[in-house]
């Protein structure tokens, strides 16, 4: 019996590892299991890994650069050089695009939710907190960065598996140790560029 239940799991083992990219679990931009591999993609439980690459764009160093098709952040560095992460970004409804500053930095920060987004999530039947304190299951994760007035961020997650995807009410959503990475390489007043 023991024998046949090894045997059952090394032919699945096998099957799984035989199987066509298409055959792949992913999650789709609205947060749902699919077999269809999405245009920008992370396979369920695979992070992006940052990179420096070279880089041809005309921004300073510092300037940080957010492409939502890609789900690419791109830090600018000296020498044609940049430090590229992996990020979730808005969803549908959710997109933005625009030229910022960062305004404000925070270790393990709070969480405010808006008021509309505290609606929206009412009406499907989840409450929101008016404040969550900051810490590991707080979704703004281990730091964030203010853009400008507005009511985004950069910020670290406890969901990873968002990274990647559209999925979020806006902000641009990284892998803690990502964020941290950023945080400590990032000046409060520098550019933002948020581009489709």
């Amino acid at each position: 019996m023991r024998l046949t239940i090894v045997a059952v799991v090394c032919a699945f083992m096998a099957a799984l590892a035989a199987a066509p990219a298409e055959a792949r679990r992913y999650i789709d931009e609205h947060g749902n299991w699919t077999n269809k591999k999405p245009a920008s993609f992370t396979a369920y439980g695979k992070s992006i890994p940052r990179k420096k690459i070279k880089y041809d764009g005309t921004e300073k160093p510092g300037t940080i650069v957010v492409n939502t098709a890609e789900r690419r952040l791109y830090l600018i560095l000296d020498n044609g050089y940049a430090m590229r992460y992996g990020v979730g970004v808005g969803r549908a409804g959710f997109e933005w695009s625009g030229t910022h500053r960062i305004t404000r930095k925070a270790e393990w920060p709070g969480w405010t939710p808006p008021a509309r987004m505290r609606a929206r999530e009412a009406a499907k039947g989840r409450i929101l907190p008016a404040y969550m304190p900051g810490g590991i299951n707080n979704p703004l994760g281990a730091r964030a960065l203010y853009i400008g007035s507005t009511i985004y961020r950069i910020h670290g997650t406890n969901n990873p598996k968002s990274i990647g995807h559209a999925m979020s009410s806006g902000c641009i959503r990284m892998m803690n140790d990502d964020v941290i990475d950023l945080s400590e390489r990032t000046d409060i007043g520098a550019k933002v560029i948020v581009k489709h």
